[in-house]
């Protein structure tokens, strides 16, 4: 191609000339033959090199070349000057109607190209050409910079590297805790290095988040359970005890004692187990999870999950706010996203289980518990429009072993938008069920998660995708992903929330666009081999997030608007994205996050659902008078 037919080219996309064009200065900005890798800077550490400490502050937060040197205390760093591409041709050429699955033709010259009016002397091959070009360009660009953003959130202990910061935004100067490391943020993090090779990393975390379970701290006098993870920790940097001069490096962790809230994380510990899974499989280290202290803290959570209690239903009765969903959104009881964690975390951990006869007991109520509990999940979360026909039609106050209506729900409940949002092809599990209450609201990282480890039939799994696809424009619309369908609005919101002013209707937690959900929901199309679902999510990814400065989430049904309260360079969205493209581009990659069903538990599933119900009778028992 010659420079002349890519200048006439990028004329005719901009419909202006060659020296106005945005499609120019990329093209300039291409063929300059600048250099796209970012310097990586440096700071001493004893007599190693590693990279810079998060406290140092983020002196450049894009790709960059370096200028000059100058010093700050005893770092030298260097003066970097911001470089990031601003191309944006995808919102001028691409109309909406593109991110739906339909073609988009450009008028060219005045001509509509759907008539077939168009003839350019062979311009338009090099006008694709270059739109190839940028566009490879871009996401490159983007890439790299996620890179260089997740790297620089990297939070060292004791010279190690040991996790990433929840975000780090220079515009906000209220850290609250987003400086602390989460377990549950750190996940995408940990797989997009184990992805990349970078093991030590992951290993660091597995290891010493180990060391902070069953902490001594309390709330109100009330220690928390033995086993439990926490929900992040800091590392703090104290005077060395006897010796003002020195200095040591230590963790405080946070079991939800001085969180909003003040609630302890459940699926800390879940995410905890499937990611230690994921670094055996990734790394081929297996001597990690063969460890007495990992097989003992895999134990400890467990049995912190299998205690029995009074709850009669085989899933894990939580409070709210005890997940992603970390405030009061009315999810409390048995809400999908736990319970897909603690299938998968009972199949991860029965797959690193050591052999021993200590173990015995808790490796039976492991298989007995997930048999129960896929049961229950496929059984009675599920909803398509049959099954909502024979909700429409229940009957109540049924009391038998034999009830349809086992639970005694009221076909009242059925809301209004349910009707119109379920296609005729395609379903979901619902977000909770109680005693006469079903949440029937779409919770994406639950129904996410129940593909990946396998909690979904395979037919389910392929119906909640086709359900994805028939509402895109409503569950992705113009950024992945919603974090739940529909918001709650009005008095309903008043009541549930408490007036929550950060989870206003279709903001946060409350019907928000979380781009950290792009990586669940990639694993999950690989699974079911509909990579191009996650291709497409990527793209609309790719067109705002670099330009809008990496949010933790978006605002409006759409997701048009940047979170009101959200914070920028938040790390997990950064790695979501990272952890998508790699995913996309070695697809293989995904079954170190898969689970696949055994034939053990799908033979146990079907012999429970020919005979759901077991006979019951009076056992003679003798007592002592």
């Amino acid at each position: 191609m010659t420079m002349a037919t890519s200048q006439a080219a990028l004329q005719v996309l901009s419909g202006s000339s060659p020296g106005h064009s945005l499609f120019d200065h990329c093209f300039k900005i291409l063929s300059s033959g600048l250099p796209v890798e970012s310097v990586n800077y440096r700071k001493k550490r004893g007599s190693g090199f590693a990279p810079l400490h998060y406290r140092l502050g983020m002196i450049g937060r894009y790709p960059f070349h370096s200028i000059n040197g100058f010093s700050r205390g005893k770092a030298i760093v260097k003066r970097l000057v911001p470089m990031r591409c601003n191309c944006q041709w995808t919102e001028n050429i691409r109309d909406e109607t593109a991110t739906e699955g339909r073609s988009v033709s450009l008028p060219i010259n005045g001509l509509d190209n759907d008539k077939g009016d168009f003839a350019l002397n062979g311009n338009l091959d090099a006008a694709n050409s270059i739109l190839g070009t940028v566009e490879n360009s871009c996401s490159k660009s983007v890439e790299e910079e996620a890179w260089n953003l997740l790297r620089e959130s990297i939070v060292y202990y004791c010279s190690n590297p040991i996790g990433t910061i929840a975000a780090n935004d220079p515009t906000n100067s209220s850290t609250l805790n987003y400086d602390h490391v989460f377990i549950r943020d750190f996940i995408p993090s940990g797989i997009a290095f184990l992805l990349k090779g970078e093991y030590d990393i992951v290993r660091n975390f597995i290891l010493y988040t180990l060391q902070l379970q069953s902490w001594e701290k309390t709330m109100d006098c009330h220690s928390p359970g033995q086993g439990l993870m926490p929900a992040s920790f800091k590392v703090r940097t104290v005077p060395l005890e006897g010796d003002d001069s020195a200095t040591e490096d230590v963790l405080d962790p946070d079991f939800g004692e001085a969180a909003i809230g003040r609630v302890a994380p459940v699926d800390s510990g879940l995410w905890w187990i499937i990611l230690l899974r994921a670094y055996g499989k990734c790394s081929g280290d297996l001597s990690v999870q063969e460890r007495v202290d990992v097989q003992t803290g895999i134990k400890m959570i467990l049995r912190l999950c299998l205690t029995d209690g009074f709850d009669m239903f085989p899933t894990l009765l939580v409070t709210d706010g005890s997940c992603m969903i970390d405030r009061r959104m009315g999810i409390h009881g048995h809400p999908l996203e736990i319970q897909a964690l603690f299938y998968s975390a009972l199949l991860c951990a029965r797959e690193m289980f050591a052999p021993e006869e200590g173990s015995a007991d808790l490796l039976r109520a492991l298989n007995n518990r997930l048999v129960a509990l896929s049961f229950h999940i496929r059984e009675y979360y599920w909803i398509d429009l049959k099954k909502l026909n024979v909700i429409y039609r229940y009957s109540t106050e049924e009391y038998s072993y034999d009830a349809v209506n086992k639970f005694n729900i009221y076909p009242d409940q059925i809301p209004p938008w349910l009707v119109e949002f379920m296609p005729n092809r395609g379903g979901y599990l619902i977000g909770n069920l109680q005693p006469a209450h079903m949440d029937f609201r779409f919770f994406s990282l639950g129904n996410l998660w129940s593909i990946v480890s396998s909690l979904a039939t395979q037919d389910q799994s392929h119906a909640i995708l086709d359900l994805i696809e028939a509402k895109w424009g409503v569950l992705v619309a113009e950024m992945p992903f919603k974090i739940c369908y529909p918001a709650l609005e009005g008095q309903e919101w008043r009541i549930i929330t408490g007036s929550d002013p950060k989870n206003t209707p279709w903001s946060y937690h409350n019907g928000g666009s979380w781009p950290t959900l792009l990586w669940q929901l990639t694993v999950a199309c690989i699974k079911m081999n509909r990579p191009e679902l996650a291709e497409k999510a990527v793209e609309l990814t790719e067109r705002r997030i670099s330009r809008d400065k990496w949010p933790e989430y978006y605002d409006t049904k759409r997701g048009r608007f940047i979170g009101k309260q959200a914070r920028l360079f938040q790390t997990w969205s950064i790695a979501g994205y990272l952890v998508a493209k790699l995913l996309l581009a070695n697809p293989g990659a995904a079954k170190t996050l898969v689970n696949e069903e055994d034939s053990e538990l799908v033979n146990a599933f079907s012999m429970i659902s020919a005979n759901p119900r077991r006979k019951r009778g009076l056992k003679k028992q003798s007592f002592i008078i």
